[in-house]
């Protein structure tokens, strides 16, 4: 798609305006004295509620998410959309039961809530694992996939969009760290949301033909009724993929669990909150922006089945779309995509430093950190730390940019079978955090046998059922492994002191902001699956 100097005007001037926000809010504070790792990791403990929303969706939402689920709206309609709805009650879940609990405990990485409530072991095996997750399949995703959406888009060779997409998110934050992402993430997520409501808006124009958005969206619903349902019955092609009510009441809410109670590159802005009550803002701002995700990402997905059928790869249904903009809008909107990309890739490396700087490099070096005790912690072993942080931030990028093609590119089936092999960990790792929340007879034993089992058992089922749906099969491994995991756990001892985290007085009570937003997506989720069911 050839762009006008005009829509690379538009771009420049997003690239620059970000860059120099992210050095401007990564400033050192007149008299603040050298960054501290709490300054670094958790943005000095201080993140306002819209802040900590924004970054929640900025990190959440990638390029190959909005090119991938406006395919999945072309190939199979508004059903894919539970995969956003879902995941604002889940958000409502995490905010009302998990955060209480890991910001009374001051907790700062997911392993180091694992080691603080099972023992060392778990810690250290879950942080190079997750290591090993976001840095060879995560980042090398996020970065390959999206120099492909700028190649198809821009018509940039895909070498250069690579690196220069991988360079520009590791600059951009590598001086502020977790301040420069999330405090930034506001103009990246009011970029993304304005340039997903212009193609929205412009597709359901075109289809109105002259009559209004209106008309259009009862051409759009009129025309392909079978793309307007949420709950897919059985025999339909793509029931393998959204197994009916499994979305609702089945394996979509130990994936959903996971992936934002438990996934440090997204929980880490909500550890970063000044307050419960302000990360509790947050996670409802995150949620209402999730309501919204439909709209300006599946939305044009389902537009292009009237306005291009018969696309060779239902992907191509967003940038199709994108040629429908004028000059300047269509440079807005790749500044969009691009914002995605930028904002889900800072937030991944910053995720790696955090976990192999927290968890595996200060526990090597035996050196207590402000993050974790900061009456403790030493100003030389600080700095020593928030520089280790970086580097590991630039060895991650290098890294993922030498073997993204390897991976991704070159062997794409080996790249889906890492993707899937990592998905066969979700329901273990969901079992492990929900008994280590609110059940105290759990032990590292049980965890470990519940990790295992995931594995195991993920694998069994897939080569002996391989009909069973993927979120169906999620299910029964994840009521396996907790099985497993209480009988382990009552049958082993309990290693005295293990456990220190406290439960007994953390108060579950929300303000009065967080019910009424709670309760408003709740009715908002309701009427949309009674309208679309």
């Amino acid at each position: 798609m050839p762009m006008n100097p005009i829509d690379i005007g538009v771009i420049i001037v997003y690239a620059i305006f970000i860059f120099g926000l992210a050095q401007w809010v990564s400033r050192d504070k007149k008299g603040a004295g050298p960054k501290t790792t709490t300054d670094y990791f958790l943005a000095s403990k201080a993140l306002p509620w819209w802040a900590i929303g924004a970054s929640l969706i900025a990190a959440n939402i990638s390029a190959e998410q909005i090119v991938g689920m406006s395919g999945s709206g072309y190939a199979i309609g508004l059903a894919i959309a539970s995969y956003e709805w879902m995941a604002a009650l889940t958000l409502l879940i995490v905010g009302k039961f998990f955060l209480p609990i890991f910001l009374r405990n001051e907790i700062y990485t997911m392993p180091q809530f694992l080691e603080r409530r099972y023992g060392t072991r778990i810690r250290t095996l879950m942080a190079v694992f997750w290591l090993a997750l976001y840095v060879f399949v995560n980042l090398t995703s996020i970065i390959w996939l999206g120099s492909i959406a700028v190649t198809k888009v821009a018509g940039v060779d895909q070498n250069i969009a690579l690196v220069g997409l991988g360079a520009f998110a590791l600059l951009y934050q590598i001086r502020g760290g977790l301040k420069a992402v999330a405090l930034t993430d506001i103009v990246q997520v009011t970029l993304l949301v304005l340039g997903g409501l212009i193609i929205a808006w412009l597709t359901l124009g075109k289809l109105g033909e002259g009559a209004g958005v209106m008309a259009g969206w009862s051409r759009l619903a009129a025309s392909i009724p079978d793309h307007f349902h949420m709950i897919l019955e059985k025999g339909d092609p793509h029931y393998a993929d959204l197994p009916g009510l499994s979305v609702l009441i089945g394996g979509m809410w130990i994936a959903n669990l996971s992936y934002w109670g438990f996934n440090q590159y997204i929980i880490q802005r909500a550890l970063a909150a000044k307050d419960l009550g302000e990360a509790q803002k947050g996670i409802i701002f995150a949620a209402f922006l999730k309501l919204l995700m439909p709209l300006i990402i599946v939305l044009p997905g389902i537009a292009a089945v009237l306005l291009a059928p018969g696309l060779a790869k239902p992907d191509e249904a967003y940038p199709t779309m994108m040629r429908l903009l004028p000059t300047g809008l269509l440079g807005l909107v790749f500044a969009a995509l691009i914002a995605a990309i930028i904002a889900s890739t800072a937030s991944k490396i910053n995720s790696i430093a955090t976990i192999f700087t927290l968890d595996i490099y200060a526990k090597y070096r035996g050196v207590c950190t402000d993050a974790e005790n900061g009456a403790g912690a030493h100003a030389a072993n600080e700095q020593h730390l928030v520089k280790a942080g970086r580097i590991a931030a630039t060895v991650a990028i290098v890294i993922a940019v030498l073997t993204a093609r390897p991976l991704v590119g070159a062997s794409e089936q080996a790249f889906q079978f890492i993707q899937e092999f990592t998905g066969f960990f979700t329901p273990g790792i969901t079992v492990i955090f929900l008994l280590g929340l609110f059940w105290k007879r759990a032990n590292e034993a049980g965890a470990i046998s519940a990790a295992v089992a995931s594995v195991v058992l993920s694998w069994v089922l897939k080569e002996v059922w391989g009909t069973l749906p993927f979120m169906d099969r999620m299910g029964v491994v994840f009521l396996a492994s907790l099985t497993l995991a209480v009988i382990v756990s009552l049958v082993t001892p309990q290693r005295a002191g293990a456990d220190t985290i406290t439960t007994a007085d953390v108060d579950y009570r929300t303000r009065a902001s967080f019910n009424i937003g709670a309760g408003a997506v709740i009715l908002i989720l309701i009427a949309l699956y009674a309208t679309w069911w």
